[in-house]
């Protein structure tokens, strides 16, 4: 039996180029775009301004090879976790992250991870494959179909810090955000947009090379390369003075802040010494660092610093004129919070 290609796979031009080829008006093209993706229509049955033989010719030669929320929970802060389950029968996590001001889409880019950060619970796992550019399209459609139903409003902004490294999985990245915030597709701003990165630096070039208009979080978390590479091995591959080199280049490209993720640990990276070369790093080029809460996975040696030492990190931010927040968890009781990823919903 012949494989049938996902019609979302097909550029407008080249849908385009199948409809003449057929025999069939350009703006037929046009019309069944619309349908994939501003409307989100998973079933051809349902574009019902083309002609039942032109739905028949487009089932025959095209699957859509949409998602499904295969179950979700809720927290009882309002934040949704949910088990999303690909064409291939594979999970991913997403989340929907509610608060006064926003809700917020955090979307995955991989099925797993290939890197070995210490204290995620999805680096425990087998990168499986890369999600493909609908697929993490799928995830921002079904977030804001949460929000509207939960909360009566719609998303208002998107982070790449689900389950993967989204440079690792750039040119999906691209065209789903792409998708995201043409007027063809949901029409979001892309300053509403953040990528989160662990530091694989040659990509944070080439997005700066790209100019690329969302914003880059980076996943610091030590500016001590003795401590990075302990907590985050990987990076005994990327340098932290080929971080730095990639930091200044997107600044002087972009003219974008960056913001440096950061979660403080008991007796890892909460002294003076780690604050201090934190401090230095950040003066690279205009940032601001979010203090992440730690979310306890199955890692025993990790501990979230004593408020005092985290207050400290605060403080001594702030007074070197360094923009600081504190990220408080969401969805924890569920499993769902920042480093806990990893297909647990049963």
């Amino acid at each position: 039996m012949r494989k049938k290609n996902d019609i979302r796979s097909l550029s407008l031009d080249e849908l385009t180029f199948f409809f003449l080829k057929n025999k069939y008006p350009a703006y037929r093209a046009k019309q069944v775009y619309e349908w994939l993706w501003k409307k989100s229509c998973y079933s051809f049955n349902e574009m019902t301004n083309i002609s039942i033989e032109l739905r028949e010719l487009l089932k025959n030669e095209f699957v859509i090879n949409n998602i499904k929320v295969d179950k979700f929970q809720k927290s009882k802060d309002g934040t949704i976790k949910n088990a999303i389950k690909l064409y291939d029968n594979l999970i991913v996590e997403s989340v929907l992250i509610p608060s006064e001001n926003r809700i917020t889409a955090c979307v995955s880019s991989q099925v797993g991870c290939s890197l070995d950060c210490e204290f995620c619970a999805t680096s425990k796992m087998d990168r499986i494959r890369n999600l493909n550019s609908d697929e993490i399209y799928d995830q921002v459609v079904a977030i804001n179909s949460q929000s509207l139903n939960f909360h009566g409003r719609p998303l208002s902004n998107i982070v790449f810090m689900g389950m993967g490294e989204p440079l690792l999985n750039y040119s999906n990245i691209l065209d789903g955000i792409e998708k995201i915030t043409s007027d063809q597709g949901l029409g979001m701003s892309p300053k509403r947009i953040t990528v989160s990165t662990s530091g694989i630096s040659k990509m944070i070039k080439k997005m700066a090379d790209d100019n690329v208009k969302f914003n880059l979080a980076i996943s610091l978390h030590s500016a001590i390369e003795s401590t990075r590479n302990k907590i985050m091995p990987f990076t005994k591959k990327f340098p932290l003075q080929e971080l730095k080199d990639a930091v200044s280049y997107w600044y002087d490209k972009t003219k974008k802040i960056i913001t440096y993720e950061y979660i403080v640990w008991k007796g890892i990276n909460d002294d003076d010494e780690h604050l201090d070369a934190l401090i230095k790093f950040c003066k690279i080029s205009p940032s601001k660092v979010n203090i992440i809460e730690y979310n306890k996975t199955d890692n025993s040696i990790y501990n979230s610093a004593s408020r005092d030492n985290i207050n400290k990190y605060i403080k001594k931010l702030e007074k070197n004129k360094i923009p600081v927040t504190v990220r408080k968890s969401r969805g924890k009781d569920i499993d769902a919070a920042c480093g806990q990823l990893a297909n647990k919903i049963k």
